[in-house]
Order: structure tokens, then sequence, then C-alpha cells
């Protein structure tokens, strides 16, 4: 037998995971040269090879599900990890010259594909879906609405959205709270599209570093943004976020971030090479650690059961629209692949090892609520 082969066979073995069997889970390799990448450049490999057709696998969330719960990404590292742990301690990825990177790359992808994947909402973060219980809409809605009512957001109120996207947030706190807003984004599409969606609120977006922002703002809130940030500026982050926010004693900060359950200082190459550039996911402790000395965390509430059931919509939604995006796929993706059919496959394997993660809690969710100098009498998390 090919000494790869028995080596990768083997892994996939300890996480119950068979090739050719037939199982929820199991995977059919098509190409020989499957093993081999796989052992060389682990997770970019294994990414990689799906995209080229290498392998298959009926049930591919389940498949990652098995993989991530049993965390053999962690008894096998390959090369392209090792390469990525070396550049990330020794260079700022995430600098002020590379943070806009990510918004051509990803966040600029054509509407076509966006705004029906995601729904009316327009928002790309974890809802407050459950798996049966509301639609995508109303968990977007409802989570949105959350935010504004842990943040206290009143008639009048200033709201500065740190990484706004296409401005879903901005929209509820004008609309349902009469909140004056301000939006900033790496995304020139996103900008675009928000001042035609928000046309008629007092809201407003700058296409600008967060680095750069001025002013003072009665509220901040960063909802899917610090996944960008990089661990080399948490602590500027904070800093920034603190000066930009007013020391009026009602004042708070809200963080929605997904996390890792253990500290690192990088993030799956594959996602960083084809989803999200200088992605890098936090933990807890970065951010407490991050945060000491401009804030007093006064809330954090851990929303990750909700992400596994909204990024499984999110995938439903794609395939719905996927048949008309095929037809003219040329016309609105400007990106390196030219072959629809390997398009898919990696948007695929993007949302659903993400849902895996999220199902196998090796990725969580986290709302902060910060304050600069503590709630006055305490801050006590709406019902």
């Amino acid at each position: 037998m090919n000494p790869a082969r028995k080596i990768v066979e083997g892994l996939l073995q300890s996480a119950d995971v068979h090739i050719g069997r037939g199982n929820k889970g199991d995977i059919y390799v098509h190409d020989e040269r499957f093993y081999l990448r796989v052992l060389l450049q682990g997770s970019l490999g294994l990414g990689n090879s799906y995209m080229a057709g290498w392998w298959t696998c009926a049930d591919l969330e389940e498949f990652f599900f098995k993989i991530l719960s049993a965390r053999l990404d962690q008894k096998h590292v390959g090369f392209a990890q090792l390469v990525d742990s070396i550049l990330s301690r020794f260079w700022n990825l995430q600098n002020a010259r590379r943070a806009f990177i990510v918004g051509k790359e990803h966040y600029d992808l054509s509407p076509k594909l966006i705004w029906p994947m995601l729904g009316s909402s327009m928002a790309y973060s974890c809802s407050r879906k459950s798996m049966n219980s509301m639609s995508l809409d109303e968990g977007q809605f409802a989570k949105l609405d959350n935010v504004c009512r842990k943040l206290g957001v009143v008639p009048g109120d200033t709201l500065l959205d740190i990484g706004c996207g296409w401005g879903s947030l901005m929209n509820v706190a004008a609309r349902e709270y009469g909140a004056i807003c301000t939006g900033v984004t790496v995304s020139r599409e996103q900008a675009e599209y928000g001042r035609s969606w928000c046309k008629g609120l007092p809201v407003e977006f700058n296409v600008s570093d967060y680095r750069s922002i001025t002013g003072c703002y009665m509220h901040l809130a960063s909802i899917g943004m610090f996944e960008h940030v990089g661990v080399k500026n948490y602590r500027t982050y904070f800093k920034t976020a603190a000066r930009l926010l007013s020391d009026h004693p009602r004042s708070l900060f809200l963080l929605h971030t997904l996390a890792t359950d253990v500290s690192t200082t990088t993030c799956d190459p594959w996602i960083t090479r084809y989803i999200f550039p200088n992605g890098m996911l936090p933990s807890i402790a970065q951010i407490s650690r991050a945060a000491e000395g401009f804030f007093v965390i006064e809330d954090v509430e851990n929303i990750g059961a909700y992400y596994h059931p909204t990024l499984m919509a999110w995938f439903g939604n794609f395939v719905s629209v996927w048949p008309v995006l095929r037809k003219d796929f040329s016309s609105w993706y400007k990106g390196k692949l030219k072959d629809p059919e390997v398009f898919y496959r990696m948007w695929e394997y993007y949302l659903k090892s993400c849902a895996a993660a999220s199902r196998a809690r090796r990725i969580q969710v986290y709302q902060f609520v910060l304050s600069k100098r503590g709630y006055p009498g305490g801050y006590v998390r709406p019902g």
C-alpha cells in the first residue's frame, strides 16, 4: 500500500471516517495524489484537493464534524500551517497597509452571490436563529434588535459600527431605535450598497481602516470584524475603541466575534488562502487581556449554538440560487477561479467546514458588552 495512504487512512479511522465504505461522513478518493498532499499540506491540502475533485463526500458537514470532534487537525499539522505560524509570529499580516485586502477579495464579491445567500437582513454574522423555530431573516433581526437593547440605544444616541458591512445593524438601530449611525468598512462595494439601502435614514458610511476613525460616540458596536484584526493589533484595537467611545456613564461598546477555544496566532491556512485573507480567530483570553486597562467587561454571552443553523441556512440559500449564478458565472465573479464547479466546491467547503466547527464546539461566538469605567449600578443584560 502507498505509505502516505496508510498514514492518512489511519488518521481518518481514528475519527471514525473511512474511505469508500459509504457510511455517513465517509469519503471517496478519486485521485491517489490526495494522500501525499494532505500529509504535506494538512488543512490546505485537504481543501485544495476537494476543490480539485480529488475526493468527495456525500455529507461534507458530517465529515468535518467527525474530524474536528476528534481534533484531528491538532494531531497532524502540515507544512502550510508551520509556514503560516512563522509568518504570523514575525510579521504583522493585518497592518494598516494590508487592511483593505479582505474587502477586495471577499466582501467585494458580487451582490448576485451575497444578497440571496444572506437574506433580506444582509447580516453576515451569527444570527439568533435556532434550527427550526424561526427563519434566517427573523433570527438576524432578533440578533440586531438584541444588540441595540444590550447597548441601551435611545433616540438621538450616536452609534459607531466598526466593520459595518452592508449596514444591517445601523439600519435597525436608526429605523427602530432612532439612533444616528456612522459605519466604517474596508469594502467599497459594501459602502455603496449600504448608502442606497439606508437612504433616508440618519446613517453614514465611510471606507476606512478602523485605526483611522475619528470622533466621539455614545455607543460602539463591532460585529464580525474583530476576526480580521490580528493578535499583534488587539491592544491597538481596544485603545482605538476607548478613544472613540464617549465618557458618558451610559456609553457602552458591544463586540461580537467568532473565537476559538485555544489561544493561537494563526488561522486555518485554507480559509486564509481562499476566503478571509489574513484572518485570525481570537480566544476569550486574548480578548480579555487586550481589553485590560481600556475597558471593564460588563457582560459576556456565548451565542455559538446559533452559528451552525445560521451557516446551514446560508448554504441552503446558496444552493437555491446557484443554478442561476452558474449560468452567468463569468459576468459576476472576478476572482482567481475560472471554473464555476471549483468555485461551488470552494464555497461548499467553506460554509460546511465552519458549520461543523460550530457544531463540534471548536469555534464560539461571543458578545462582549464593555464600558470604560464601569456601568453605574452594574450592568444587567436585557431579557
